[in-house]
């Protein structure tokens, strides 16, 4: 069981660095929202571990220390630490899932770019679809095709937080748009980077991520019905709430460059009430054959993992080890020549 007292540093952290979830989570069930707060916690604490540290790589590094410790039962003494531990320990948390999330923030430390959009929803399934995937399991869900619609929604935020985001990222000297696009547009990254605009090109590629955003949000709705009653309001509310976000930007004209999408109070409450209404009509409606649409590409690791019971013997996930090792290595080279 959660300490209490590790459960409200969470609740503080979620409360001040991810309002939007903060807002979803007060429709869940306490028995669901609890663990989903400590496992928000840690995921939010291990992305501003990175994000906001120069030193990228040792980030990284200790982060999978903290895995490590926190799959032996014996966490880092840290309110996120001990919180995440009871949660892996509660609900036999296959470790393949925290570690794509890992993953994702190792490509971060790294200066990982995308080519294709493709290669984004891979980014995206390691960062968002990973939590997605946790979430279930922490609901007691692992029924492949919830798993699968789940993935849709972590991956439909994860795009929705990218378009939101260039021109915050472009000052920052870091680029989320596939490469691709921007080449097919005759725009070079250091370019952008040293004076970002809201050109007619990069607002059509924000439209063309919140288009696939919205795709995902629409396949994303019909596994909720296989969620547990009590969570399907919550789980509505976040995906509203987070398409919210790209109608903001749509409303902007796509300009995400010199204005950052947001949503206000009242539009939340709005969405918290449409979402209890969504779920209370959803349960009485016939199932969708898109419940059956086979996970994406990116995501499907993620469904195989979260489908079965934690090995006892946790592991990088059959068939990733490799990359695994080897990115580890690049880390831990790149650590050692800033230190040196």
């Amino acid at each position: 069981m959660i300490d209490p007292r590790d459960l409200e540093h969470c609740r503080a952290a979620i409360r001040h660095g991810s309002l939007s979830f903060h807002t979803a989570s007060r429709l869940l069930p306490s028995e669901i929202r609890d663990p989903a707060l400590a496992l928000y916690a840690f995921c939010r604490l291990a992305d501003d571990a990175v994000d906001l540290h120069e030193e990228k790589a040792a980030a990284v590094l200790r982060l999978r220390d903290r895995l490590d410790l926190a799959y032996q039962g014996r966490p880092r003494n840290a309110p996120a630490d001990r919180a995440f531990a009871a949660v892996i320990a509660d609900h036999d948390m296959p470790r393949a899932l925290p570690e794509a999330l890992l993953e994702g923030l190792a490509w971060d430390a790294t200066g990982r770019r995308y080519a294709s959009l493709s290669d984004l929803r891979a980014y995206s399934a390691r960062v968002a679809a990973a939590v997605g995937a946790m979430m279930c399991v922490l609901m007691g869900v692992r029924d492949p095709h919830a798993l699968a619609r789940a993935c849709d929604l972590g991956v439909a935020m994860q795009l929705t937080n990218i378009a939101r985001d260039v021109g915050e990222d472009a000052r920052a000297r870091r680029i989320y748009l596939p490469t691709d696009w921007l080449a097919e547009a005759g725009i070079d990254p250091r370019s952008f980077f040293a004076d970002p605009l809201p050109t007619d090109p990069i607002r059509a590629m924000v439209r063309r991520l919140l288009r696939e955003a919205d795709g995902l949000y629409a396949r994303s709705e019909v596994g909720i019905a296989l969620l547990p009653r009590g969570a399907r309001p919550g789980i509505f509310a976040a995906r509203h709430i987070y398409a919210g976000i790209g109608g903001a930007i749509v409303r902007n004209g796509y300009d995400s460059v010199s204005w950052r999408g947001r949503t206000s109070r009242r539009q939340k409450v709005g969405w918290l009430g449409l979402s209890v209404a969504r779920a209370a009509f959803g349960s009485v409606m016939p199932r969708s054959a898109v419940l059956y649409a086979p996970p994406l590409p990116e995501t499907a690791f993620l469904v195989e993992a979260a489908a079965q019971r934690a090995p006892e013997v946790p592991t990088w996930g059959e068939g990733r080890a490799g990359a695994m090792i080897a990115l580890f290595a690049q880390l831990e080279a790149q650590d050692r020549a800033r230190a040196g």
